[in-house]
């Protein structure tokens, strides 16, 4: 049936040729999957793709398509692969590492830039953040005002950038940092240099990956006086919530990552606040979010040549959300339900914002055990592991303690509009009932998705990993229960139950003949 709706989404994408940078990324897949899907008549995608490890531009996108997210598409409209184009590319060198015909060709044919690339990583030197997250939008920028037909220049930020501020308001915010200068120094100061002033450049900022973001921040709103531009900032994105498949999930970040590590035991301890409300996004949610935005603004941006920044806080704060302490015990609890297959010990995880005491669990539970266990393998034959991945949980949680310990409150009035007064034309495909979202049954089909996608486990075998999971809750008694008699034993061996008795005896006398 056609929609005669002057803001129907599919209407305002026919026919337009695209550029997606990330697009091999976690929101990259979705928005190019759910372009083709929703939006039919796309003309084009290009993709600014490198190749990587030993796969030319062709291959990574035929391995990219391979995945079980593009399943209903290819089920569906199968030929919709062919409108995916890569453009050799590297976010990371400069002018985008582009060769001239396809840039030319860019240049001809594209109106709408989501430039959705970033380096996500917390520990990366600040020279190449600077280069993949400041001066790769710099440089998008520059190409951008090359185009003759743009409509929209969407930038995908993070809420994050802004973590000097308690409450963060859907508003580009000034910086002291001078972002031209910045690459400037990057790219001429020498490695070991600029590792020195790392520390006095970020100042407050927690890491290089929030600082060199918010660097593109002004960067996109200086350009924003000559181009149509959009800035979305979403909070940490996690698994799909419906679509196109629930749970759909390509890495360990945010909570999964923890309720994978709590569901097969890896992790006891985490260092956090448990009454810290987590900010989590689903990714189809995001996407959905980015793809009304740019219908929004570009139509705007036909019938009013002011060009001003529209900024949006795709966050869930003002939606629905968990404290820390409700995640990890709802988490635990799904896994009761769905445990992992390949669980090590019995879940159980402790949260503590006390970091000697989350110093010394770390130690009793994490890396003595795993220290201990390697040393069995060893003597197996089989490969010790078990000490590297908790010196990784260590590193992670370290990394991202900044977050589990901090909260702030995102505003998200424009996006909640967004949703709100979406046409009904589009709400069947773009409309996101985040009001009915049962968070339990969210988090659920996350850890089902982790199993499917990320652990290529099957639900056919979850009987079987229920009964491993049994016998691990009865192995973690007869181990609790060995250690008490242990200590009682030793105890009672070193005479110290008498020692403890007297000291109790001549207490009570004490406060009798007192």
């Amino acid at each position: 049936m056609e929609k005669n709706s002057d803001d129907y989404i599919p209407a305002f994408f026919e026919n337009r040729s695209i550029f997606i940078t990330g697009g091999t990324g976690f929101i990259g897949k979705v928005l190019i999957e759910k372009l083709l899907r929703s939006c039919p008549g796309v003309a084009e995608i290009f993709v600014l793709i490198r190749p990587k490890k030993g796969l030319n531009v062709n291959e990574r996108i035929k391995k990219m398509l391979d995945n079980k997210l593009f399943d209903v598409l290819r089920s569906k409209q199968p030929s919709s692969f062919d409108k995916i184009i890569p453009i050799t590319g590297d976010i990371a060198a400069e002018n985008l590492g582009m060769i001239k015909s396809e840039r030319e060709m860019l240049i001809e044919r594209v109106s709408i830039i989501f430039h959705v690339a970033a380096s996500v990583r917390f520990d990366d030197a600040l020279k190449e953040a600077v280069f993949i997250n400041t001066r790769s939008t710099r440089d998008i920028c520059i190409l951008a005002q090359s185009m003759k037909n743009l409509n929209v220049l969407l930038h995908v930020s993070s809420t994050y950038t802004q973590t000097d501020k308690r409450v963060v308001e859907e508003i580009v915010y000034p910086l002291d940092v001078d972002w031209q200068q910045m690459i400037k120094i990057s790219e001429s100061v020498d490695d070991f240099s600029l590792k020195i002033l790392t520390a006095k450049f970020l100042d407050t900022m927690p890491n290089t990956y929030t600082f060199t973001k918010r660097l593109a921040e002004q960067v996109i709103n200086d350009y924003s006086e000559s181009l149509p531009c959009v800035l979305i900032r979403p909070s940490i994105i996690i698994n799909a919530a419906d679509e196109p498949l629930k749970g759909w999930i390509d890495n360990f970040n945010g909570p999964i990552g923890m309720l994978i590590g709590g569901g097969t035991g890896l992790i006891r301890v985490v260092f956090a606040d448990k009454k810290i409300m987590a900010d989590y996004v689903p990714v189809d949610a995001a996407v959905k979010i980015i793809l009304i935005a740019t219908c929004k603004h570009g139509i705007k941006a036909k019938e009013d040549k002011n060009k001003m920044i529209e900024v949006y806080n795709c966050s869930s704060n003002q939606i629905k959300s968990l404290e820390v302490g409700q995640m990890v015990d709802l988490g635990l609890s799904i896994t009761k339900d769905v445990p992992i297959e390949k669980i090590i010990y019995n879940p159980g995880t402790t949260v503590t914002k006390n970091y000697y005491i989350y110093y010394t669990l770390m130690l009793t539970l994490h890396i003595l055990p795993a220290l201990f266990l390697d040393t069995l393998m060893k003597l197996f034959g089989a490969r010790p592991i078990l000490l590297k991945l908790q010196r990784k949980v260590y590193v992670s949680n370290n990394a991202l303690s900044y977050f589990l310990l901090n909260e702030w409150k995102f505003y998200n009035e424009k996006v909640l509009n967004l949703l709100h007064n979406i046409s009904e034309d589009n709400k069947e495909e773009f409309g996101f009932p985040y009001e009915d979202l049962d968070l339990s049954i969210f988090y659920k089909n996350g850890l089902i998705g982790s199993k499917l996608y990320l652990l290529n486990e099957k639900m056919e075998n979850l009987d079987s990993a229920k009964r491993h999971y049994k016998r691990m809750k009865w192995i973690d008694i007869i181990v609790k229960t060995l250690f008490v008699v242990t200590i009682v034993w030793i105890l009672y061996r070193k005479n110290i139950f008498s020692y403890i008795m007297n000291i109790f005896s001549s207490f009570i006398m004490l406060i009798l003949f007192n």
